[in-house]
């Protein structure tokens, strides 16, 4: 498999789980409103796949990499990211909100403890350790998110 293509599919995964998770809750938390979240979403999807694969692209470019693996890398990103963040769509067109909100907090912590696993069966470190690493890391997205959306909820 192509760095480029790990590359991308890492960052996609990881990116369109906890940024789209932490959207959902502080949106869930801030407005209970289907359509916000729904709408957060489909923006998400869209403007942070753009901005996380020119991150990656830049990055790239920055520590003098060639150029078709810079394009390779972006266009993964871009591609998982997209597909990552946009999956999240399904639950709130098919079931309530609060079942849709708890069932995108299960699919995306399996997505992120699934890919921990695999990461670290290939690197052959601790696989319990990579993901309570990164699970912990996503449940710490989602608790601030939840109080920054409740906060901002009773505010505005």
């Amino acid at each position: 498999m192509k760095n480029s293509f790990k590359k991308g599919l890492g960052f996609g995964i990881t990116s369109g789980v906890i940024t789209t998770l932490g959207l959902i809750i502080g949106l869930y938390a801030g407005t209970a409103s289907r359509i916000a979240i729904l709408g957060g979403i489909i923006t998400i999807a869209i403007a942070d796949s753009f901005s996380d694969s020119l991150g990656i692209h830049l990055s790239e470019e920055a520590v003098g990499k060639k150029t078709k693996p810079i394009w390779e890398s972006m266009g993964f990103t871009f591609l998982f990211k997209l597909i990552f963040a946009g999956i999240f769509v399904l639950p709130f067109l098919f079931f309530g909100l609060e079942s849709a909100v708890i069932l995108s907090v299960v699919w995306g912590f399996l997505v992120l403890g699934i890919f921990s696993f695999f990461i670290a069966k290939q690197n052959k470190t601790s696989i319990i350790g990579a993901i309570l690493e990164h699970l912990g890391i996503a449940v710490l997205v989602v608790a601030i998110t939840y109080y920054v959306g409740t906060i901002i909820g009773t505010i505005f």
